[in-house]
Formats: structure tokens, C-alpha cells, sequence
């Protein structure tokens, strides 16, 4: 039976929004990372059979299949296509799913999967046009924006804002330490800009942890979708800019060329839910993802669940029965950022580099998605 390795995964810095991938086109910005990616797998670009990137707000410089102007500003042969994939928030996370199916399918041996999102450039939304949702869609489900449903999400399972607000302090004291210890140096490409006054700029940390972020900061914001609620802006993630990347191939591909994979993708899932409650998602793609391995989560070493809102991973502990001690232990992107196309791969990249670091075999990814959907994938160190 064929199986899907993974030989690289490299990742830009994320960028607040604004920040230092102000003046960067996010198209030029993910062709850096293509660049360097196959340069650190040893992979001549003219074997790579697909590119396959996931972004969420496809206009202006994010339109006309960015996967493939990408592809050539990289440098790619003109016969290595791309396409462009909108799975929201799990765009590229997605994208790696697809790259995994074509090359179980047999179809393909080399795939780049990954994803792009500048939401300074291209603002989130501006793909929707002002469009309304149809009324054959409001009249069955009531759609609220994602801010509302975590609310409603804080509500259903009884989180406090001190809980919500704690949780996402450790994240930034999280990311500040595995900044401080030089944990993601290994996985960034650092990019070379002009900043936000034209300046040459040179970017190789992400932009978004705060140093001095505590409860008592926290707890003087405002809430932002209901004056009687708990979601603040310090405790939802942050809009950002990025790009990431892996690079997949067949197991057998692997060995003819001689490359040591760093890890296989031994399971996928994707399953939709309640769109009203929309974030809960992960819940039901983890069990899933774990029932079509037999494993459980106790033995999933690392896991990655996106921090959209902090009752997304706090749910999906409490559901799970989840390990905090296991769970987004760098930091997520309440601190970290979430570049929406890019995160699913950004977070892939970050899983696999740190069960390098502490020599962890299973590591478990999930990721919330706008409209109720979900992705989960389990990688195994090599």
C-alpha cells in the first residue's frame, strides 16, 4: 500500500497585520517559501507535479489562482500546475489532504502543499463582494459571524472570562519562550521586505506575542460582539500575514531519490458541523481521525488546535480529555497570529519541528472552519 511522507516543512514569520509584511505581495511572499522549501528537501522544482494552496479571501492579489502565479514568481517549470483551494480557516491543512489523496491515488509522487494570506493586502471579506447570505440558507440555520458562535460556544460549556483570558495569557507566555529558546528559528524563512516606512526590513520572528500580556491587561479590554459577553480582542486570534509549506511525496519516491522523510501522514478527516454554533468542529474531526487509526489521544505526544477563539481548544480539552501540558505548547494564534489560508500548513510545519525537538512520535492537528467544518490529521515521526 502506498504512503504519504512529508521531507520538508518551512514556514514564512507570521506578520501582524500591518506589520512588517506590509509592503510584501502575498504572492511573492509564498514564492519565497516555495523556493526555500524545495531547496532544503534537495528536490529539483521541475519534479514537483503539484502545487496546492489553500487561501481564504481570493481577490486582488490573492485572485486569479494565486497557486499558480505563485508557482512561476517561484521559479517552477510552466508545466507545474497549481490550483487554489478555500476550506476557510483549514484552507491548507485541506491542501495537504488533496496532496496526500493524489499521491495515494497514484496519480502523483511530488506535491507541494501549503498556503497564503495577507489579511493587511487583501482584507478578510473582500472576496464576498458585500454578498449576502441567501435566504434559502437563513431561513434553515441562523448565521451569525464566528465571534457570536464563540460566544455562544463560552456559554454552552460554561467558560468564564477569567478562564478564557488565562488561557490566552499562557499562549503568549508560551510563544515567548519558544521564541526566547530559539524553537521555531529552524522552521521560519526569513524574509527580506520593505517595512511599513519603506525601510529595508529583514523579518525572522513572528510579530504577534506580546511581552507584559497578564490577566489584569486582559481584563480591561472590551468585548467585542456582545457588550454582556466574554470575547475580547485578547483572547481571539490575531489577523495576520503569512505563508507555509511541506513538500509530500510517495514513500517509494522518497527512497528512489534517497530522502530521509521526517515523518508520514497516517490519517485524514474532514467533517462539517452545526453551522449557527460553527467553531466546534475539531471535536467531532478528532474523534474520527483517531477511530481510522485505532489510536488514542493519550497517545498523541503534540497536538495543534487552532486558537480562533479561546473556547475552541478549551471545548475540545474538555471534550477530548485532552492534556494542556500537550496542547499548543509554543503558543497558538491567539499570540502567534492566524494568517487564515496559510495557518493549517503553519501549524503542520510547527507540529512536525517540535516532535523533532522532544523526539515525540504521534502528533495530532485539528482546525476550526467558518460555516461549521473541520479538519484532523495525525502525523508520525520518522
Amino acid at each position: 500500500m502506498r504512503e504519504v511522507v512529508i521531507i520538508e516543512g518551512v514556514r514564512s514569520p507570521v506578520a501582524r497585520r500591518k506589520g512588517g509584511f506590509v509592503n510584501t505581495r502575498p504572492d511573492e511572499l509564498a514564492a519565497i517559501v516555495l523556493d526555500e522549501l524545495v531547496s532544503r528537501a534537495g528536490v529539483a522544482k521541475s519534479d514537483v507535479e503539484d502545487v496546492i494552496l489553500g487561501c481564504v479571501s481570493q481577490a486582488g492579489e490573492q485572485g486569479g489562482n494565486i497557486a499558480r502565479t505563485v508557482a512561476l514568481i517561484a521559479g517552477f517549470p510552466d508545466y507545474v500546475p497549481g490550483v487554489t483551494i478555500d476550506r476557510q480557516c483549514g484552507s491548507s491543512q485541506q491542501a495537504v489532504h488533496f496532496g496526500a489523496q493524489a499521491i495515494l491515488a497514484g496519480d502523483m509522487d511530488i506535491v507541494i502543499a501549503g498556503g497564503v494570506e495577507s489579511m493587511t493586502r487583501v482584507p478578510m471579506f473582500s472576496n464576498m463582494q458585500g454578498a449576502k447570505p441567501s435566504k434559502k440558507l437563513t431561513d434553515q440555520y441562523e448565521i451569525i459571524n464566528q465571534g457570536l458562535s464563540a460566544e455562544r460556544i463560552a456559554d454552552k460549556w460554561g467558560f468564564t472570562r477569567e478562564q478564557l483570558d488565562a488561557f490566552s495569557v499562557q499562549s503568549h507566555e508560551r510563544a515567548q519562550h519558544a521564541i526566547k529558546e530559539g524553537r521555531y528559528k529552524r522552521e521560519i524563512v526569513p524574509i527580506q521586505t520593505e517595512g511599513p516606512n519603506n525601510e529595508a526590513l529583514i523579518v525572522t520572528e513572528d510579530e504577534g506575542p506580546r511581552p507584559g500580556t497578564t490577566q489584569e491587561v486582559l481584563g480591561s479590554l472590551k468585548t467585542v460582539f456582545d457588550e454582556n459577553g466574554v470575547i475580547t480582542a485578547g483572547n481571539a486570534s490575531q489577523m495576520s500575514d503569512g505563508a507555509s509549506a511541506v513538500l509530500l511525496m510517495s514513500a517509494d519516491k522518497a527512497r528512489e531519490l534517497g530522502l530521509k522523510p521526517k515523518a508520514r501522514i497516517i490519517a485524514r478527516s474532514v467533517v462539517g458541523s452545526d453551522p449557527t454554533l460553527m467553531l466546534t468542529g475539531p471535536i467531532a474531526a478528532t474523534r474520527k481521525v483517531l477511530a481510522k487509526t485505532g489510536l488514542e489521544i493519550g497517545d498523541m505526544d503534540r497536538y495543534e488546535v487552532n486558537e480562533a477563539f479561546a473556547p475552541v481548544p478549551l471545548a475540545w480539552l474538555h471534550d477530548i480529555g485532552g492534556d494542556p501540558e500537550k496542547l499548543n505548547v509554543n503558543g497558538g494564534a491567539i499570540s502567534l497570529g492566524h494568517p487564515l489560508g496559510a495557518t493549517g500548513t503553519k501549524l503542520l510545519v510547527s507540529l512536525l519541528h517540535e516532535l523533532e525537538r522532544t523526539n515525540g512520535r504521534y502528533g495530532l492537528l485539528a482546525i476550526c472552519e467558518g460555516m461549521g467544518m473541520a479538519n484532523a490529521t495525525i502525523i508520525e515521526k520518522l
